[in-house]
């Protein structure tokens, strides 16, 4: 239920940050400035008591995100992949967060698969090991297929995953509705929207059916990828609750001491893998949305391998240009261009001056090629990009969220296996390859061709939808029913309680 009962859990999520020591470590590592930590910690030190003690044997950050439930250990997972955000020591505490959590028990994983599937363990696997990796959602198991031999792995959603998600975004969503109401000027961001865009990543997440689908999809679009590989889905062995997939060896992609160990080239890794998810994203539209170092491997043949596919990326065609023209109009320094872009997908009010737009983006990308390729980041290009577009009036685009936050992922990841890389030199190639095919002549005579089929699909239908349209537009417009005394009521009874819930967020913060 989303009231105010969730200002509680608000309070505990600051209460706990305080208990475990992480809301000093946290400000620290992201250089908060005096009056903000001082605030911090005036709202939350009275509440310590309310706060999760966590596990006293690990980290203050980590100990405090796991003890608070999986949406906050994902937004760990997104600051582990960050060292030039939260420094070196911080990323390298929470990756423990994105595949080294406390596992719960195998007879309870075992009674889930026997649930799921209709067999026993036993009848189904030959072996099955103790969790090899636990996450925020699932933990794996190793097992050896009773039919053929066949080693897998068996991946189980967490007891109870799907209430303690709902608890944390009830939270959310609370919070976002009460940042519209307290401070209107952040409305353009659509914070109620993007809860609910999480919300819908999430929901997703818990539905193994829908992984494995991801990856059976996934697979299909990247079969001719060099240098990548899959694990393949067992249908038979998969459903809500359960998913089974071939098992997949190789050498973590974040342990950069085994990798070169393994001899594999760092720097070429992590160019392969920014290059991959800029593939996937521009080319086919549908990119795996959680690519850190947990969800990577490389095979003993150099191979980037891939896995856990709840979190997938969908974008449309005409998007996918968009961003492509928009990266590409950066890479070429174009800002006239990548200014024209915003204005003709809508990204930015037709009133605004595109000029002084271009201005604007001129001073975004120039400091930023001016720097060492060393600190060249999507991340801070995103970032100032943030800071021009709300003064220009653009409103967040939903479509847009997970591409942009898997963007500053991927940089995470590729820049902790070389630090030098130059993410615009590596990028280039491959937007520039998309933009010939996309944009220009070829494609024109290609979106023509689509057209032409549509037309001639709805062709005999097109003169009675045509006359129906006409004969709707010359019909008179009805005034919308007056709402009846019972709705009435329920939206006085709401109004009356966001007034009080907005003063009771007042008090707290006097």
């Amino acid at each position: 239920m989303r009231g105010p009962h969730n200002i509680l859990r608000l309070i505990q999520t600051g209460a706990t940050l305080e208990r475990t020591g992480a809301m000093g470590v946290i400000m620290d590592a992201l250089e908060a400035p005096p009056l903000v930590r001082a605030t911090m910690r005036c709202l939350a030190w009275p509440f310590q008591w309310l706060g999760y003690k966590g596990d006293p044997a690990s980290p203050p950050a980590p100990r405090a995100l796991t003890a608070l439930g999986p949406a906050y250990i994902k937004f760990g997972q997104i600051l582990s992949t960050r060292p030039d955000l939260v420094g070196e020591d911080l990323a390298t505490q929470l990756r423990v967060l994105q595949d080294k959590l406390p596992p719960f028990p195998v007879d309870v994983a075992k009674q889930s698969i026997e649930q799921e599937l209709g067999q026993p363990v036993e009848a189904l696997f030959d072996v099955f090991s103790p969790p090899v990796a636990a996450a925020s959602i699932a933990q794996v198991h190793k097992a050896r297929l009773r039919a053929d031999g066949t080693d897998v792995a068996v991946k189980v959603l967490r007891p109870g995953i799907e209430r303690a998600f709902q608890r944390d975004i009830d939270a959310f969503y609370f919070a976002a509705r009460m940042i519209e109401v307290l401070a209107p000027g952040a409305r353009r961001l659509r914070p109620t929207d993007v809860i609910a865009h999480f919300e819908g990543v999430v929901m997703g997440e818990l539905d193994l059916r829908l992984e494995a689908a991801s990856a059976s999809e996934f697979a299909a679009n990247t079969s001719g990828d060099a240098g990548f590989m899959l694990p393949q889905v067992k249908w038979e062995l998969s459903s809500r609750r359960v998913m089974t997939l071939g098992w997949a060896d190789g050498v973590p992609l974040g342990d950069n001491a085994a990798l070169d160990a393994a001899g594999h080239d760092r720097a070429e890794l992590a160019m392969r893998v920014l290059q991959l998810f800029l593939s996937h994203a521009l080319r086919d539209g549908y990119f795996h949305a959680d690519m850190h170092q947990g969800n990577l491997k490389v095979a003993s043949n150099g191979d980037i391998i891939a896995y856990d596919f709840g979190i997938m990326g969908h974008i449309d065609e005409y998007t996918r240009r968009v961003y492509a023209e928009i990266l590409y109009g950066f890479i070429k320094r174009n800002y006239r261009r990548v200014a024209e872009v915003h204005f003709e997908a809508g990204y930015v009010p037709a009133d605004r001056d595109v000029d002084a737009f271009a201005r604007a983006l001129r001073a975004v990308g120039e400091p930023i090629f001016g720097m060492d390729a060393s600190k060249i980041s999507m991340g801070s290009l995103l970032s100032y990009l943030f800071e021009v577009t709300e003064r220009f009036g653009m409103e967040t685009r939903m479509e847009l969220i997970l591409l942009q936050r898997t963007m500053v992922v991927v940089e995470g990841v590729a820049r902790s296996l070389d630090p030098q890389i130059n993410i615009w030199q590596v990028a280039r190639p491959v937007v520039e390859n998309y933009i010939k095919g996309s944009i220009g002549p070829r494609a024109l005579l290609r979106d023509l061709g689509r057209m032409a089929t549509v037309l001639s699909r709805f062709g005999p239908r097109l003169p009675g939808l045509l006359e129906e349209a006409i004969i709707r537009q010359s019909e008179p417009q009805q005034p919308p029913p007056r709402p009846d005394w019972a709705t009435r009521l329920a939206w006085v009874g709401f109004g009356a309680g966001a007034g009080v819930v907005a003063m009771l967020l007042l008090i707290l913060n006097l």
